[in-house]
């Protein structure tokens, strides 16, 4: 299929990247999660690590291949990004030309291939104007949104924010599925 950049920050629904990952690993897609900080506080690198049999990414100043530069090598190898779930933090992060961390500044090197931006986050930060006009910003840069849900939420309200269901996020993905030229997967 291609390589994938999922990048999975810190909510609730952190937990729906796990079966993501497997999902997109058994539909063919080599698989590289970039964690944030706060992703990693709901979710671990092992549970990763063990459905797609790669390495987790999250730490911007850790030292692999010292020839390489992750976040660029990151950014470089996939055919697609897809950040599920997209946190209010993250969004605002991304779209004013932030990168405190490996996940942001991966973002930040990305060129020319889709982005996926699946939030889930509470209902009022997801109606927040702010967060609304970080949205505007993303999509008129060419950051492909797919809507959040409505449902219950964490936090016990109903109503938008709750993350994609993950059969639309694949279908969504499988409709970019067709890797770039030279990308050696």
């Amino acid at each position: 299929m291609g390589h994938v950049l999922l990048g999975v920050s810190g909510s609730v629904a952190a937990y729906k990247a796990i079966d993501l990952a497997h999902r997109l690993t058994r539909a063919g897609w080599a698989v590289d999660v970039v964690l944030t900080a706060a992703a990693r506080r709901f979710v671990t690198d092992l549970a990763f690590q063990s459905l797609t049999g790669r390495r987790v990414h999250s730490d911007q100043f850790e030292r692999g291949d010292p020839a390489q530069i992750e976040h660029i090598e990151l950014a470089r190898r996939a055919d697609l990004a897809l950040l599920a779930p997209a946190t209010a933090d993250l969004i605002g992060q991304l779209a004013h030309g932030l990168a405190p961390d490996l996940l942001t500044s991966a973002m930040l090197a990305w060129r020319g291939r889709p982005v996926l931006l699946a939030p889930a986050m509470n209902t009022a930060m997801w109606e927040n104007p702010l967060v609304q006009a970080n949205l505007r910003r993303l999509t008129d840069l060419g950051y492909q949104l797919i809507e959040p849900r409505v449902a219950q939420l964490a936090c016990g309200e109903t109503g938008p924010g709750a993350l994609a269901d993950l059969d639309q996020i694949m279908a969504r993905v499988e409709a970019l599925s067709g890797p770039r030229e030279g990308s050696g997967d």
